[in-house]
């Protein structure tokens, strides 16, 4: 309920302020706001964002002009099913076969450009972008409380396509960015290297240790049932 309660507190600010972008409303959801692009921008500033070439994005609204620049940068794409509900539940994006890089960033257009792939198929990533609610500047992150992000990168972890040397990131408005006390990570929260909003790069240097693999103990039946590669990973 604390995570939910700060959920609740940041998705209002940011409509009371006027900042939340469409889709609406913002409750409920990774929200748009303005100035996603700049700070898309100054992700891409980054000494990690260029040494990367693959990457890892959320499909959500606010981190659309992320995936353009990472294809637009030369950067392989990949970008999960939602739910991970599928035998391939990645869809990779390859800027050498897309000849229409806005289209195929949107939650649409990927599911056309984009190639189905499973989890085994996904090289090494050298970059994450998770999309948040709310963050610290110490490397917490909440999302909207599906636990999806989190669930991927440690399928990932399991099947060694992500490791310590995987960049971590998300982009926020400054209004998201919250006090180090009111959150409380999980074990199986990822934490964050790299926070960026409008205004300026947070490097978190965080002290929290990442998630190495799948927390089987923390899934429920109903997950474990419906995500064909959790069936497969389950060593129980």
């Amino acid at each position: 309920m604390e995570k939910q309660n700060l959920r609740e507190r940041v998705w209002t600010a940011l409509e009371t302020e006027g900042v939340n972008r469409f889709p609406y409303p913002p409750e409920g959801r990774i929200t748009n706001f303005a100035g996603a692009k700049e700070a898309a921008d100054g992700l891409a500033d980054t000494d990690e964002w260029r040494a990367a070439e693959t990457v890892k994005a959320n499909p959500d609204a606010p981190q659309l002009p992320v995936r353009r620049r990472a294809l637009r940068d030369g950067m392989t794409v990949y970008m999960a099913v939602p739910r991970l509900r599928d035998e391939k539940p990645f869809l990779k994006l390859d800027p050498a076969e897309i000849d229409d890089i806005d289209a195929a960033t949107t939650i649409s257009g990927s599911s056309t450009y984009g190639v189905p792939v499973g989890p085994d198929e996904v090289p090494h990533v050298d970059f994450i972008v998770a999309g948040s609610v709310a963050v610290t500047e110490t490397g917490a992150r909440i999302g909207k409380g599906e636990g999806y992000s989190d669930l991927e990168f440690a399928v990932l972890w399991e099947l060694g396509a992500v490791d310590d040397e995987t960049t971590v990131a998300t982009t926020v408005h400054e209004l998201q960015v919250v006090d180090d006390a009111e959150v409380t990570p999980d074990d199986h929260d990822v934490p964050l290297d790299l926070v960026v909003t409008p205004e300026r790069t947070v490097r978190t240097e965080t002290a929290s240790h990442r998630p190495s693999g799948v927390d089987w103990d923390a899934l429920g039946a109903e997950k474990l049932s419906e995500i064909p590669v959790l069936r497969r990973l389950n060593p129980n």
